[in-house]
C-alpha cells in the first residue's frame, strides 16, 4: 500500500467575507502575525511528511506561486545583510517539498477543486488541507494532517478529522453521524453538507481536514453538482464512505478559522501570545483592554 506523500490544498476561493481588502491581495496571503495564512498550511503539510504540495488557484492567485518561489534580488540582499534568516521557515519548507500550482479554470466547487489536482495525485493517496484552516498543536503532539495520514498508513481507509461544534453552528459545516469504535476514533455512518440542527443529531463537523485513498478522484470524475450548484466534495465521500468505508478523529490541536473575520483575529492573537518576541507586550495590552471591558469604559 502506498503511503501518503501528496496533499491538495484548495486556495481558489474568493475571499469576500475579507472584502474590501481580498479585491487584490488573496485571503490565504493576509498574514498571521509573521507569515500569509497559506504558509501555516503548507507547514502543517510538510510537518506531516507531504512531498509533493499541489496548490489549487483561481484567477488572481498568483501573489501565492509568487510566495513560494525563489526571489532572488531579495534573497541576495539579505545574505549581503546577514539577514538570511528572517526567510529560514520559508527556504526550509521549500527544501522539503515540492511546491506545485494548478489553475482551477472555474469556481465549480471544493470537490471540483480536489479533482482538479488529479494530474499530480494520481493513483496515489492523498491529504486535502483547505486553504483557510489553521490547526496547530503546541504540545508535542503530531499535527492534525500527521494524525490523519498516521491513520491511513495503519489502516488503509480513507480518514477525515472531526471536531464538535454548537447546535448554533451546525449549519456551517458539512457534518459526520458516526459511532465511535475507540475513544477518538469512529467509523462514518453518513455525511451531510451544511444541515439544519433539526435535520441530525450530530454535532461532529468537518474542519477541514481529509486524508484519501485514490477512488475518491473516480468518484469525483462523475459527480454532479449539488448544493448551490457546486460539485459538493462531501457528495462523494459519502460515496466513498458507501463503497469502502470512511473513519474519522478527533484531534488535540488549536484549530482557526482563519477564513472568518472573527477566527483570523482570534489566530492572530493566540499565534502573538506564543510569539517570544511579542507575547509580553501583547499580554500586557489585553490585560490592559479586559480592564476596561470589565468597567464598561471599552469603547
Amino acid at each position: 500500500m502506498s503511503r501518503v506523500k501528496k496533499a491538495i490544498i484548495p486556495a481558489a476561493g474568493l475571499g469576500t467575507r475579507f472584502l474590501p481588502a481580498t479585491k487584490t491581495v488573496p485571503k490565504e496571503m493576509l498574514t498571521i502575525v509573521d507569515a500569509p495564512i497559506i504558509f501555516y498550511v503548507v507547514e502543517e503539510a510538510v510537518k506531516a511528511g507531504i512531498e509533493d504540495i499541489v496548490l489549487i488557484a483561481g484567477r488572481g492567485k498568483h501573489a501565492i506561486e509568487d510566495f513560494f518561489d525563489t526571489s532572488y534580488e531579495l534573497e541576495d540582499r539579505l545574505a549581503k545583510d546577514g539577514k538570511s534568516h528572517l526567510l529560514d521557515r520559508l527556504t526550509k519548507i521549500r527544501s522539503m517539498a515540492n511546491i506545485i500550482s494548478i489553475r482551477q479554470k472555474q469556481a465549480l466547487g471544493l470537490g471540483h477543486a480536489v479533482l482538479s489536482g488529479l494530474p499530480i495525485v494520481g493513483k496515489d493517496p492523498f491529504a486535502v488541507l483547505l486553504g483557510d484552516e489553521i490547526t496547530m498543536g503546541f504540545h508535542g503532539e503530531p499535527n492534525v494532517t500527521a494524525q490523519l495520514v498516521n491513520s491511513f498508513n495503519e489502516t488503509g481507509t480513507s480518514t477525515i478529522a472531526i471536531m464538535e461544534v454548537a447546535e448554533k453552528d451546525v449549519s456551517k459545516y458539512g457534518i459526520a453521524e458516526v459511532s465511535e469504535q475507540k475513544p477518538g476514533f469512529f467509523k462514518v455512518n453518513a455525511l451531510m453538507e451544511k444541515p439544519k440542527p433539526t435535520e441530525t443529531k450530530s454535532r461532529w463537523a468537518l474542519p477541514g481536514r481529509y486524508v484519501f485513498d485514490s477512488e475518491i478522484m473516480d468518484i469525483l470524475k462523475v459527480a454532479k453538482p449539488s448544493l448551490g450548484g457546486e460539485i459538493q466534495l462531501t457528495d462523494s465521500m459519502k460515496v466513498l464512505c458507501d463503497k469502502k468505508g470512511l473513519n474519522a478523529m478527533t484531534f488535540k490541536a488549536s484549530r482557526f478559522d482563519a477564513g472568518d473575520k472573527l477566527g483570523y483575529l482570534q489566530a492572530n492573537i493566540e499565534l502573538g501570545l506564543r510569539n517570544p518576541d511579542l507575547q509580553a507586550g501583547l499580554r500586557e495590552y489585553i490585560l490592559q483592554v479586559s480592564e476596561k471591558i470589565k468597567n464598561g469604559s471599552f469603547v
